[in-house]
């Protein structure tokens, strides 16, 4: 039998099955979440990544955009609902074992463990490749220890550090989005010095808004809808404002329609500035557009915003992998030792165990980025759709549950419920198929089907064994 919807309204009703006070410290205001689900999602696979993108869908990646943030934001929106109906700090992992049990809520905890922990290996190396250039005489593994020592020492301190450090950051990535777009909106129209207007023949011309056809832009949503996954750690870290009911309603309100006006707006400003066909490969398409139109160094701003957008998500990451295995500590799901919180209400053994598994992963991406590492990053790849697909289904009971027994706790609503979440669940059944026939997407899906197949048996094996127990957990 589900547990029911906790009685208790306040911001400190405990996470998961417990009735006790939730022990982290209510730190974060407003602005952090706010600017934390702003730029939670704005990093490298937007500046850099986007170009791939490009390459396969011309114009059309304008499209791949939209369809990739649309199912991002019903997503967020119905992850919203159950954060403010339900604020925890282990999220859409205790949602989940309240929907559809412990099973659930141990896969989709641990699963989404892993992958930020592997992810944050990729971005210390990353920002340590860019530091490395501009010192050569440090070597790049100076620099990674470097950041690494760095954010657990802000991760191990009050969490408004980490609410600063993470507003501070997505400041300057939000900044450097809203400065592209009124600079390449003056290009095109050719307000700019030594600029032409260029209307919309670059959409049309070129083999035409659609150069690869639909299949383009099928293509570019798998190389695009991941880049949407960060946005969930607002729902994780309003557990730690001081009010995470109406903290999580509002940043998720407010960041979802800005964030799709960003990756859609500056997509339709480089298609539209520029050929598709003159962009690059391997260099941003935002270096390429802001060269084009006479931006002095344009390559080492970026290269300054994508090293700033891969320290704010080796933050942002770190907090919300120690946050997720303090709930499944909470929840009996992981070692007990984990609970350990510091006077000043931070989780500190969390904090240590996601960044030890860190460093480790940062040193299999420097000593093997093609084979051991690359098996893990694999292994990771498409759990985020696995996360999504949960959430979805969570929603789907415990939306019914809500309206039943706290119908006041609905404070944000899921979008014409329920059809619009079944309608993104199929969406993401397509991306699931559609992965599997793209050879380039299709060794990832089988190595994160096979993690995620792995977890699943574990919590199957952990679900067996405590319905026979004398004593039920």
């Amino acid at each position: 039998m589900h547990d029911q919807i906790p009685s208790d309204t306040s911001a400190k009703a405990a996470p998961g099955r417990g009735t006790a006070e939730e022990p982290l410290a209510a730190g974060l205001k407003q602005r952090h979440l706010t600017m934390l689900g702003l730029g939670g999602v704005i990093g490298a696979g937007l500046f850099v990544g986007s170009g791939a993108g490009i390459a396969l869908a011309g114009p059309g990646i304008v499209v791949s955009y939209l369809i990739a943030g649309v199912i991002a934001m019903c997503v967020m929106r119905m992850l919203g609902e159950m954060s403010a109906a339900m604020p925890a700090s282990g999220s859409f992992s205790v949602h989940a074992e309240r929907a559809l049990g412990r099973w659930a809520g141990f896969s989709v905890g641990w699963l989404y463990w892993f992958l930020l922990v592997v992810v944050l290996a990729v971005e210390a190396t990353g920002a340590a490749q860019i530091a490395h250039g501009w010192v050569p005489a440090v070597p790049q593994w100076a620099w990674v220890l470097g950041f690494m020592v760095l954010f657990t020492g802000s991760n191990l301190a009050a969490v408004r550090n980490f609410g600063e450090f993470e507003f501070w950051f997505a400041a300057l990535k939000v900044f450097a989005i809203v400065a592209f777009l009124a600079l390449g909106l003056l290009a095109i129209f050719g307000v700019l010095p030594d600029t032409e207007p260029v209307g919309l023949a670059n959409l049309t011309d070129h083999g035409g808004f659609l150069p690869g056809g639909w299949q383009g832009v099928v293509s570019g949503v798998l190389a695009v809808i991941f880049a949407f996954g960060g946005l969930e750690v607002v729902t994780i870290a309003a557990a730690e404002s001081d009010d995470p009911v109406r903290s999580v309603a509002r940043a998720v309100r407010s960041s979802v329609l800005r964030i799709l006006f960003f990756y859609v707006g500056s997509m339709l400003v480089i298609v539209t500035a520029l050929p598709w066909t003159a962009q690059k490969a391997g260099l941003s398409p935002y270096v390429t557009v802001l060269d084009r139109i006479g931006v002095p160094s344009a390559g080492q701003i970026m290269n300054i915003v994508v090293f700033v957008a891969l320290l704010s998500a080796l933050n942002a990451n770190l907090y919300g992998s120690s946050r997720m295995i303090f709930s499944l500590a909470e929840r009996g799901e992981a070692p007990a030792f984990l609970l350990k919180v510091s006077v000043s209400g931070v989780p500190r053994q969390a904090v240590l165990a996601s960044v030890a598994f860190g460093f480790v992963s940062v040193l299999l991406n420097l000593k093997w980025p093609d084979s051991v590492f690359l098996y893990m990053l694999n292994a990771v790849g498409a759990v985020l759709l696995f996360v999504w697909a949960l959430i979805a289904v969570s929603q789907l009971r415990l939306r019914r549950r809500i309206e039943r027994e706290a119908p006041e706790r609905l404070v944000l609503r899921m979008w014409f419920f329920p059809g619009l979440t079944w309608l993104t669940l199929a969406a993401m059944a397509v991306v699931f198929v559609l992965m599997l026939t793209d050879d380039t997407a299709r060794p990832q899906l089988l190595w994160s089907l096979g993690a995620s197949a792995l977890v699943l048996a574990v919590a199957g094996v952990r679900e067996l064994r405590a319905r026979q127990s004398p004593v039920n957990s």
